[in-house]
This record gives C-alpha cells, sequence and structure tokens, in this order.
C-alpha cells in the first residue's frame, strides 16, 4: 500500500470514528440518564455539547492546521479525541460527562477541520472525489456500526464501553498517523479570536433557548435567549468583515462554485441530519419498537449509502460536482416527504424502502459537494475552507436536531414527548396523531429547507475538474 492509500485510510478511520460516536450515543441515552440519575433534558446535550464545539471551532483549527502542519493537528485531534473517550467511559456524574464529551469535541473538530485539507494535499482536483467517496463510506459505515454496535455493547456489556470502545482505535490510528502523515503546504495564518467568542455565545443562546422550547414550552425566557442569540448575528458580521482572518472569509464567497456549495451544504445539514432521530422516535414512541429494532430499519440506507459513494465521487471528477449533488440533495428531500406521510399504522417496508432513497441522496451529494469545495479553494486556504465547509455543517446539524425536538414536541405535554424520546414510554390513542402530527411538521420543515440546499447546488455552475489539474501542481505526496 502506498504512502496515499496509508494517509486516506487514516483520514477514514478518523471519519467512521466521529460517525460512529454519533449514531452510538443516541441509542445510549435512555441508559446513561437512568445509570447516571439524570433527565433528558440534561443528558442532550451530551450531543449539543459535541455539535456546539465543532461548529464554533472547526474553522480556526483548520487555520491552526495551514499554520504548524495539518498532519500534527489532525494527529493531535486523535489524542484528544481518545482521551476524551475515555473520561466518557468513566464519568461518574452527568456533568462530568458534558465535560468529557466537551474535550473529545475539540479532538473531533481538530480532526473534522484537517481531514479534508489532507486529501486535498495528497489527491490533484481531478481525482479528489474518488477519494471523498471513500471519507463518506467511512461515515456510513462507522453509522452503521454505531446503530448496531450501540444496541449491543448498551443491551450485554455496558454503555460505558460505547465510548471506551474508541480508545484502542485511536491508539493504532495515532501511531500510523504520525508515520505516515506528513505536512504539505505549511503557511502561517493568524486566528479570530474575537469572531470565535461572538459565534459561541450566538450558537450557545440559539441552541439552549431551543432546546428549553422543546423542555418547557414557549416562554419569554427562552424566547428571550433565542432573539439575543440572533441579533449577536450583527456584531459578528461586523468583526468577521473587519478581521485579517475571519472564521467565515468573506473573500472566499466571490467564487461561485465555492460558495453555493458552502452553502448547499449548510442547507442540506440543517434539513437532513436529524432525520434518522426523527424516525426512531416514531417507531419506538408510536410503533412500540425498541431503539435498537427501531434503528436497524435504517440500516439499508446507510449500506446503499456506503456502496455507491466511491463510484460518485469518481463521477464528480469527471462531470463536476452540480448533477450529482444536485440529484443527491433532491432524494434527501423527496425522503423527508416521505417520511411526512407516516401514517399510524405503515407497513415499516415503506420506511425501508425510504431510507434507501434517502441513503441513495447521501451516497450522490458528499462526495460530490465536498471535492467541489476542496477544488475551487486556494491552495493557500485549503484548512480554512476545509474547516468553514465544517463549521457550516456543524451549525447546521445543531439546527436541525434543536429544530426537530421543538416542532415534533410542541404538539403534546413535554413530560410525554421526553419520554419518548429516551424510548422510555409508548404513546398510545390521541397522544399517539398529536406526536405524528408534530412530526411530520417537522419533516416538511425539512422538505423545505433541504429545496434551498438544492436550488443552490443547482446554480453552482460548471467546473473543469481536468483544467484544474493541470494548473494545479503534481504534489510531491501523490506520487
Amino acid at each position: 500500500m502506498n504512502r496515499r492509500s496509508l494517509v486516506t485510510f487514516i483520514v477514514v478511520l478518523g471519519t467512521m470514528m466521529g460517525a460512529i460516536d454519533s449514531t452510538i450515543v443516541i441509542l445510549a441515552l435512555p441508559t446513561i440518564v437512568q445509570a447516571l440519575h439524570s433527565n433528558l433534558f440534561t443528558i442532550i446535550w451530551v450531543i449539543l455539547i459535541y455539535l456546539l464545539i465543532a461548529a464554533v471551532l472547526t474553522t480556526q483549527l483548520g487555520r491552526l492546521g495551514d499554520s504548524y502542519g495539518r498532519s500534527k493537528m489532525y494527529n493531535l485531534g486523535f489524542v484528544i479525541f481518545t482521551i476524551g473517550s475515555a473520561l466518557c467511559g468513566a464519568a461518574p456524574t452527568d456533568i462530568f460527562l458534558i465535560s468529557s464529551r466537551a474535550v473529545q469535541a475539540v479532538g473531533a473538530s481538530l480532526m473534522q477541520a484537517n481531514s479534508g485539507a489532507i486529501i486535498a494535499d495528497y489527491y490533484p482536483p481531478n481525482e479528489r472525489g474518488k477519494a471523498y467517496g471513500y471519507t463518506s463510506v467511512g461515515w456510513n459505515i462507522g453509522a452503521i456500526l454505531g446503530i448496531v454496535l450501540g444496541g449491543i455493547i448498551t443491551t450485554f456489556i455496558g454503555w460505558r464501553y460505547i465510548f471506551y470502545i474508541n480508545v484502542p482505535i485511536g491508539i493504532v490510528a495515532v501511531a500510523f498517523g504520525i508515520r505516515y502523515v506528513k505536512d504539505v503546504n505549511v503557511i502561517k495564518r493568524k486566528f479570530d479570536i474575537a469572531g470565535t467568542i461572538i459565534l459561541g455565545i450566538l450558537l450557545t443562546l440559539v441552541t439552549y433557548g431551543a432546546s428549553d422550547i422543546a423542555g418547557e414550552g414557549v416562554k419569554p425566557f427562552n424566547l428571550t435567549l433565542i432573539t439575543l442569540g440572533l441579533l449577536m448575528i450583527i456584531p459578528f458580521i461586523i468583526v468577521e468583515r473587519r478581521s485579517e482572518a475571519p472564521i467565515i472569509n468573506l473573500k472566499v464567497f466571490r467564487n461561485r462554485v465555492l460558495t453555493s456549495s458552502l452553502l448547499a451544504s449548510f442547507f442540506q445539514s440543517s434539513g437532513y441530519l436529524a432525520t434518522a432521530f426523527m424516525i426512531i422516535m416514531y417507531l419506538q414512541g408510536i410503533r412500540g419498537l425498541s431503539p435498537f429494532n427501531a434503528s436497524l430499519l435504517l440500516v439499508p440506507g446507510y449500506v446503499v449509502a456506503s456502496s455507491l459513494s466511491p463510484f460518485v465521487g469518481r463521477l464528480a471528477d469527471k462531470i463536476g460536482a452540480r448533477i450529482p449533488a444536485t440529484i443527491g440533495v433532491a432524494m434527501m428531500m423527496i425522503a423527508a416527504f416521505l417520511y411526512s406521510r407516516l401514517g399510524l399504522n405503515t407497513s415499516l417496508d415503506y420506511i425501508i424502502l425510504v431510507s434507501v432513497i434517502g441513503g441513495l441522496g447521501s451516497s450522490m451529494f458528499y462526495p460530490a459537494n465536498n471535492s467541489a469545495v476542496m477544488a475551487n479553494s486556494p491552495k493557500e486556504m485549503y484548512g480554512a475552507v476545509s474547516g468553514m465547509l465544517r463549521t457550516l455543517g456543524n451549525i447546521g446539524i445543531v439546527l436541525s436536531y434543536t429544530l426537530a425536538i421543538a416542532i415534533s414536541a410542541s404538539v403534546i405535554p413535554r413530560y410525554v414527548a421526553f419520554e419518548v424520546f429516551l424510548g422510555t414510554s409508548n404513546l398510545i390513542g390521541g397522544l399517539s396523531k398529536a406526536f405524528l402530527n408534530g412530526i411530520h411538521a417537522a419533516f416538511l420543515t425539512s422538505v423545505g429547507i433541504l429545496f434551498v440546499a438544492m436550488v443552490l447546488s443547482a446554480i453552482r455552475g460548471k467546473e473543469a475538474r481536468q483544467l484544474m489539474a493541470q494548473l494545479d501542481p503534481k504534489q510531491q505526496s501523490s506520487k
């Protein structure tokens, strides 16, 4: 195996670990709540704190990779992620667990921010789609493993081992990373500390306010938090326009393809990333399935996405990202609409079919869109743009979860909704119908958001990948 293949394997491994952690935690929430004598309003921050930190830090940590070496920052991310995983597994209280997830998120952010740039360093533009296809495979395999292992480990071994499982994998990955991933194009870059702080405050206020609506209903307190958070957009834009190294570099948006690709990623994440979470809630809250059995119905969609992603990546290398990415997000929009038609007794085969449609969409969108972002980025900004891509995606994920929870929980008593989210209660009669209406509203909201993503993807313009490859000097690492 040559160096480039080994580097791709290491990046895929990091992607897979992040995906495992995203799905495995959702399934373990009921057990964690009971084991640590907590409640959903607190434990939901095991997910939200991870997403918030990733959203705030990813761009800056990508810039750190540009300045001090992407391989160093990526490997450091693996080390911190592994330490955070060990701390999560040993957590004696819910607050300690949330704090440990914050440590884990810093490590994950370092890996996310630099993984795309490392691929761009080692592959010319006309071959990156294939490589991003493999990273997409890593994500989907990780999601499948998270679903399967989450049920098995939580049920038969103990919830702590869903975190401990990362430790040996992390140690092996760090050893390989230090040996084989080397720095390319190290350029000193400045940082946007003020912008990072404002973005952190903004997202925390909005996220906390939205989650409080899910838990307490609409009240002046949570509406005030959301309003203050939205008002923080004004100073954030002012600071970003004046900063020498902004989190969101407005100069990047002069490139039409890059602009549309970044914004398409944001709206796709906002519209679709909480879909699996909502379907699991439907299956266990209304249909009475266990979280593990409910999750298994989504496996076919992930399998399809894993199988096709490399082929779609190669297609994007040849014809550009616009067509495959636009078709992909359109299929996700169709899947969200079909989910919005779920009834109290819909066939489980219907759900499997829709998950496959969504999986096809994912396999077409991610490798094509990611390769378009990096192919149209200035080489000296690979780390910053890769970080910006993940920042916008992570902000979208935060919005996706908070919108899904707030909308679906707004139609039934909050304590009942929380019991459903935890998988500890099944609904019957009128409550079941009401909760289903809430789920319908959440999915229809997703359809609207995904339509925006589809339009942005369609208007991105054509790319000439072969011409880009000729203009892009051949990197030493790809020899």
